[in-house]
């Protein structure tokens, strides 16, 4: 699969703007603030329904604009499709799938499958364990549509488990009927995210290994209820949140769950989250990028676009050369304000190269 075209209208600090892009390498440069980023973000965007940057939609709207329109024409094995996304000040954004108005958004995922990677993901290692959850979930819904909605059922259940323990109506039996049914969908979530976990573990060991030159080995581990098996998961569930139901009553919020489950990231033994130095870090949240790539090819039978948004300028010359190594065979589309000559060397002739300027990209 790769993305043929990208038009956008009114997006961002583009007025219009229709990019033809290579199946391979494509390298958008340019000065700080030129809208390489927006283009990633357009096309990331299309595939999960939301800005990588930003959760306000109408921040996306050119400014004094009303509304914004992004398409992507895309290339599969089995035909052409198409997506396209209409953002609207005055009212929700419109989803369109081959032309057809989506009215879920779970229609959407896997229609294009992205790798988003920027600085600010390394968010991942250093920041807060929804940080890791978000990761697991927008990576586990891009393979599996079944996944997206079962993890909006959750999300619906704790709301309102939540909004019982906030109103001072308490009912122990009306909590009982909902802690049975956040069981009940929460031990999926889980079952499914450790299994997510599982696969994605030796792949992130071996692409660490290899931009660490074998110097570091890296281990993940889904933090949550130990069991394994749905039933046994949800037992485990139900205990825990009756345990917890007091504490539950008085702060008005539910304490467990996948809601609030980690993931620990492991250098050489050393947990990364609290005692990496900067560049572990980088390297690990780039191993977890790169094993989510290949996974979602192994599981699709399809590989993803792979967007990079200026990463090179945070890796030494030796990891942007193994880097480079690893994507060729993807779609990748990079943003950079300069290529340095040994990148241009490893690439070859293997890569388009736009130069963007005020929020028009021109092919080289």
């Amino acid at each position: 699969m790769h993305v043929s075209a990208l038009i956008i209208t009114n997006f961002r600090n583009y007025k219009k703007q229709s990019v033809e892009l290579s199946d391979g390498i494509n390298v958008f440069t340019g000065s700080n603030g030129m809208g390489k980023t927006n283009l990633l973000e357009a096309v990331y965007l299309c595939s999960i329904g939301k800005s990588a940057r930003t959760p306000r939609d109408k921040e996306l709207i050119k400014w004094e604009e009303t509304s914004a329109r992004v398409k992507l024409e895309v290339q599969k094995e089995a035909g052409d499709e198409s997506v396209e996304i209409i953002l609207s000040k005055q009212e929700n954004k419109r989803v369109l799938v081959n032309g057809m108005p989506v009215s879920r958004l779970g229609e959407l995922m896997g229609v294009v499958s992205t790798v988003f990677f920027s600085p600010t993901e390394l968010k991942i290692v250093q920041g807060a364990p929804s940080e890791r959850r978000s990761f697991i979930d927008i990576a586990v819904c891009q393979i599996s549509k079944a996944y997206f909605y079962l993890l909006t059922r959750y999300n619906k259940i704790l709301a309102q488990r939540n909004r019982l323990l906030k109103s001072g109506k308490l009912s122990e039996d009306a909590l009982d009927i909902w802690d049975m049914q956040l069981a009940s969908e929460g031990a999926k979530v889980i079952k499914t995210r450790k299994g997510f976990i599982k696969e994605l573990a030796p792949l992130v060991e071996e692409h660490h290994n290899f931009l660490s030159d074998e110097k570091e080995s890296a281990v993940i581990l889904y933090e949550g209820l130990h069991s394994e098996t749905i039933e046994e998961l949800k037992e485990e569930f139900l205990l825990a949140l009756k345990k917890d139901r007091e504490k539950d009553k008085r702060h008005g919020y539910t304490h467990t769950g996948p809601h609030k489950d980690d993931l620990a990231i492991k250098i050489n033994g050393v947990d990364i989250r609290t005692y990496g130095s900067q560049g572990q870090q980088r390297t690990a949240a780039l191993s977890l990028k790169m094993a989510e790539l290949s996974l979602n090819d192994k599981t699709r039978g399809e590989k993803p676009v792979l967007l990079l948004d200026d990463v090179l300028s945070e890796l030494d010359i030796g990891r942007q050369k193994k880097l480079m190594e690893r994507i060729k065979g993807y779609q990748t589309l990079i943003t950079c304000t300069h290529l340095e000559p040994s990148i241009e060397d490893a690439l070859g002739d293997s890569y388009v190269r736009f130069v963007v300027e005020n929020g028009s990209a021109e092919k080289l």
